[in-house]
């Protein structure tokens, strides 16, 4: 007699284990807590099995007898339905180990030693807020042009062209890591390099030399207006021309008065490199001005709110436009912390210093394998602490 579903509702657990019939094999069984558990029973090549076929109420009634009639359709085209079961769920733990999300993480744990703590943190960023809602759910095997062009596109919609070319080259790179480990056989990704729209390229704003001298003025007089440390990183910014986040996050223990020298440990660098900054008599001046303030905690520059955070990447970007360099004032450039790399480098070529010195100081890092094994942190060390101390004259001329 076939079960109804509000039979199935009002039985009542015994102090046994009960098995209660419904139609073509299905049972179901009761058990002593009130669980209920729907059961095949079947013989496949002369022995007695039993299917399970999920939980009532989650599974019900009408779901059980569906799935009761696959699994004697299996029987009838000679598959076992409980060796299938047990495949299919081998299957998807496989898919979930091999998912793209799982796969990505691997690929960065794997990855980040070689990189700086902030560069690390942007790419894994980057990637779980751009693409695992779309893909990182699915076997790497089951991704395909198709879908990747569709899911970097989608960024592209945003006009956030640059994250979409980086997120697709971080996708090229998961799966080429997946392919070196034999998790895929060919890489989705690595044809679709032009699939995207492409932005004009805009170089930072950095001031001219002509412009250079009165920008210093007026930053002389900064903490008239704003945070004397504020004014301090911007001098030694421009002192040192090293990245804004690599002055932001400089500590004390990083710095040697009597070596003039600024030892800046690979993880913090862009490239995963240590890199030596000769520090020239007015960079020094600098930081024994700043001493005072900060000296007492771990780093030169502390946020105001946690001192053991460095102070906001915005923050010296602020104080170059309350000086009025933020391009609406006529004959004032649009300046930018990063920029005053670009001013350094420039008028350093200019006046004929060494270019694999200034290249090494501004710390660009050769792609070329042989060429990189001469760009040792203290390569052209003598010229140099001779380059940083002629850059700093130029800049705050000493008295």
């Amino acid at each position: 007699m076939a079960l109804s579903d509000i039979q199935i509702r009002h039985l009542q657990p015994t102090d046994k284990d009960q098995w209660i019939s419904d139609e073509k094999g299905l049972r179901l069984l009761v058990k002593k807590n009130g669980s209920k558990y729907w059961r095949l029973k079947y013989r496949f090549q002369s022995k007695q099995k039993t299917l399970a076929l999920g939980v009532y109420p989650t599974t019900t009634l009408k779901e059980a007898r569906e799935l009761c009639i696959d699994a004697k359709r299996d029987i009838a085209k000679g598959i076992d339905p409980g060796v299938k079961k047990k495949q299919e769920k081998q299957d998807e733990y496989i898919n979930s180990e091999n998912s793209f999300e799982v796969l990505a993480k691997e690929w960065w744990e794997h990855q980040k030693g070689t990189w700086s703590e902030d560069h690390a943190n942007r790419v894994w960023t980057r990637l779980r807020d751009n693409s695992f809602k779309a893909i990182g759910h699915l076997p790497v095997n089951d991704l395909t042009p198709t879908i990747i062009i569709s899911t970097v596109r989608a960024i592209e919609r945003r006009d956030a062209l640059n994250v979409a070319q980086r997120v697709l080259q971080d996708i090229r790179r998961v799966c080429r890591y997946a392919v070196q480990t034999e998790r895929l056989l060919n890489n989705p990704a690595s044809e679709l390099s032009d699939i995207l729209k492409s932005r004009k390229v805009t170089h930072r704003a950095s001031l001219p030399r002509e412009e250079l001298p009165k920008f210093m003025q007026a930053l002389f007089k900064y903490d008239e207006i704003g945070r004397l440390l504020t004014k301090y990183a911007l001098q030694l910014l421009i002192l040192t021309f090293v990245r804004p986040g690599e002055l932001r996050g400089a500590r004390w223990e990083e710095f040697d008065s009597e070596e003039q020298l600024w030892r800046i440990p690979g993880e913090r660098m862009k490239m995963g490199s240590d890199h030596l900054v000769p520090l020239s008599e007015q960079a020094l001046d600098i930081i024994e001005q700043i001493r005072p303030i900060s000296g007492r905690y771990d780093l030169l520059f502390p946020s105001e709110r946690d001192r053991s955070k460095p102070m906001s990447d915005n923050t010296m970007r602020r104080a170059i436009f309350k000086l009025g360099y933020d391009g609406s004032i006529p004959g004032k450039t649009k300046a930018n912390p990063h920029g005053f790399r670009a001013t350094a480098s420039s008028l350093l070529n200019e006046n004929d210093f060494n270019p694999d010195a200034i290249e090494r100081q501004l710390s660009h890092m050769e792609r070329n394998g042989v060429r990189a094994a001469y760009t040792h942190h203290a390569r052209y060390l003598d010229e140099r602490k001779k380059m940083m101390q002629w850059w700093a004259d130029v800049v705050i001329p000493l008295k």
